[in-house]
């Protein structure tokens, strides 16, 4: 599923010009224009990351990243405000912030620290911020698929079905749990038509994966880095998934 972004601004200009130029990046955005609507917003949707300008006007915003930290000391927070005393900027960063950028601000430059603070995030889980088997690369936080160094383009659902593999790489899920965890239709059938064309897109010879397993009657598995190829002949076609 795409990373998602709790943008907590007073300006509507400012949280418009954050949602167009993230949305773009397929990043999924959350609003508050307070800090009581972003606490709201915490305790019942689950970012990936908060950008949080300190000039709120219900709260303090030194105050409402101690708040944040207290309730939610894992999550990336990127603090983006007009104040650029190093005194302001110190004691965000003492609070916890993971970054610090200055309006006005350029949205590459931006991107670049949200990219840089998710890669810690990973990092910090366990997660590998760049999955690497066999000549695929996957980057998790760019949402970036490779092919021995060519790009491939995957649709939005491809990737999210893609990205769940990766998450839980070497293990089997089972039909239930990838319908679940890509939220598709109920139908199985689903399933085999993702796994086909991500075969297809990624696989050298896509009627003999060697990435992108079968586990017949349970459901599929990434191959991990440090697991064997699967070079054994592949097995009669599926009736069923």
């Amino acid at each position: 599923m795409s990373p998602t972004i709790l943008v907590i601004d007073d300006e509507p200009p400012i949280r418009k010009l954050l949602r167009m130029g993230l949305s773009t990046q397929g990043y999924a955005i959350l609003e508050a224009g307070n800090a009581a609507t972003a606490l709201e917003v915490l305790a019942r949707e689950s970012p990936d990351l908060v950008i949080l300008d300190l000039g709120l006007p219900d709260m303090r915003g030194h105050d409402l990243l101690r708040a944040i930290r207290a309730s939610h000391p894992g999550l990336p927070v990127v603090v983006l405000s007009s104040r650029d005393d190093e005194g302001g900027k110190v004691e965000a960063l003492d609070l916890g912030a993971d970054d610090y950028v200055t309006k006005p601000f350029g949205m590459a430059e931006l991107l670049a620290r949200l990219r840089a603070a998710l890669r810690h995030q990973l990092a910090v889980r366990g997660e590998r911020p760049v999955f690497r088997v066999d000549g695929l690369s996957v980057d998790l936080v760019r949402r970036v698929v490779k092919v021995d160094d060519a790009e491939v383009k995957l649709t939005p659902r491809e990737y999210d079905f893609l990205r769940v593999l990766v998450l839980h790489a070497g293990k089997v899920l089972t039909h239930a749990q990838l319908m679940h965890e890509v939220s598709v239709s109920s139908e199985p059938q689903y399933l085999r038509v993702y796994m086909r064309q991500l075969r297809q897109k990624l696989e050298a010879d896509p009627e003999r994966p060697r990435i992108l397993l079968t586990e017949t009657g349970v459901g599929y598995r990434l191959r991990a880095p440090d697991d064997e190829p699967n070079l054994k002949p592949p097995a009669a076609p599926e009736t069923r998934p």
